[in-house]
């Protein structure tokens, strides 16, 4: 609906709104086509900035496709030829253009007119292409802790390069001159112009999702500053930064820095410097290897012989030749300690044996059986009790008398006092 007024029938049955229009009463494209024109008609004019494509003259005119550099977006250009006349205008230019939109009702088409064209200096690219360097470095995506190793001895290498070229024959044939068993994905992409950028990011995209691919290669093999300007794109610089899998660019040479070197893991010069850095050199590995053990086998000959002239030379020591001369001071030592206490022993020993005749001696003469042996006896009671007093026995008592030698039982006849 293009206005906001009553609703009135038109002069032909017509509704006079859009909004009016159903199934049963319908436009005729005669009557929308017009409208959309003039609606279109009332737009301003506008700077647009985007890249040339499918550039054609004819008929003192030029039509071109105007595309977006960073999304799959495009719009139907014409200019006069005289406009752009003096402009080295072609497929891949960078301009920005003066338009105009205009609806032809006839055909329903929608085109834009421009009256003037101007190419994109290369002065205002390398500005702009610093700014978002600056925006990007700033967001972290150039911090060299979030770049990660290139894996040691990658079984499978992702390549993304041109269409044609030298690029994909110099990585492939040098890395495996390096390394014979390494195996390439190779993603064929447009490397140059308004699809550079989307076919190169969708190439990433996949091999960054196959499990197998240990490392990413991006390769150009250098060119034109305006030639490498993908590769500084926002767009194709976020898709390498997120790339989980190891990303090497090798899409300049040393004096070309698009900003993929920069957000890449590794950045390679040239595509055979990239194949170097990607896979190691068997014949270096292996003469390496040569050399290591070459120089383990030196320092292990080298310590045994410095080890077995140490031995020597402690062999010839006077404590190594007679050891037991160590010993001869402790000997005399334990010598005189064992004496000493064989001294110390014999004496206590001898008068242990003096204290024990002593106390044998006393012993014996304390002793029952030496009062026994001089005639004395010991008399018990049948529950062995010794009688000491006549009171103790009674008269038809059995008693037990103890003897010097032997004992004889006995039975209490009379009781009577010592006379």
């Amino acid at each position: 609906m293009w206005h906001s007024e009553p609703v009135t029938a038109h002069p032909q049955g017509l509704p006079r709104m859009a909004g009016d229009t159903t199934a049963q009463r319908p436009w005729p494209v005669r009557h929308l086509a017009p409208k959309v024109a003039d609606h279109i008609a009332k737009m301003p004019w506008v700077w647009v900035e985007g890249q040339v494509l499918n550039l054609k003259r004819w008929n003192q005119r030029v039509f071109c496709t105007l595309r977006d550099t960073d999304v799959d977006m495009s719009l139907r250009v014409v200019v006069d030829a005289q406009v752009v006349q003096r402009l080295a205008l072609d497929d891949g230019s960078h301009v920005v253009v003066h338009v105009r939109p205009e609806f032809y009702a006839k055909r329903g088409e929608l085109t834009f007119t421009a009256d003037r064209v101007e190419l994109v200096g290369l002065g205002e690219l390398l500005a702009r292409i610093e700014h978002l360097r600056g925006i990007l470095s700033a967001e972290g995506l150039f911090d060299p802790a979030r770049k990660k190793p290139l894996p040691f001895f990658p079984q499978t290498v992702g390549l993304v390069c041109a269409q044609q070229g030298d690029a994909e024959h110099d990585v492939v044939s040098n890395a495996r001159l390096r390394w014979p068993g390494v195996r390439f994905e190779i993603r064929r992409v447009t490397v140059q112009g308004a699809h550079a950028v989307p076919e190169v990011v969708d190439a990433l995209a996949e091999l960054d999702a196959d499990p197998q691919v240990d490392v990413l290669v991006v390769a150009r093999g250098g060119g034109s500053f305006e030639d490498l300007l993908p590769f500084s794109n926002e767009t194709l610089v976020r898709a390498a930064a997120a790339c989980r899998t190891p990303l090497v660019s090798a899409v300049g040479h040393e004096m070309d820095r698009p900003l993929l070197d920069l957000v890449a893991d590794v950045r390679a010069s040239t595509p055979t410097d990239a194949a170097r850095r990607i896979v190691p050199d068997v014949a270096a590995e292996r003469a390496g290897l040569v050399q290591w053990r070459t120089r383990a086998r030196r320092g292990i000959d080298r310590r045994l012989t410095s080890e077995h002239q140490r031995l020597d030379l402690l062999r010839t020591r006077p404590v190594l030749v007679r050891p037991w001369t160590l010993l001869d001071p402790h000997t005399q030592r334990l010598a005189t300690a064992r004496d000493r206490a064989e001294r110390a022993v014999t004496g206590r020993l001898d008068e242990a044996a003096a204290e024990v005749s002593r106390l044998s001696t006393a012993l014996r003469a304390l002793s029952p059986q030496a009062t026994l042996d001089r005639g004395y006896a010991v008399v018990r009671l049948s529950d062995g009790t010794v009688v000491r007093r006549r009171t103790q026995a009674r008269v038809g008592d059995r008693v037990t008398i103890r003897l010097a030698e032997g004992q004889i039982s006995a039975e209490v006849v009379r009781k009577s006092r010592n006379s």
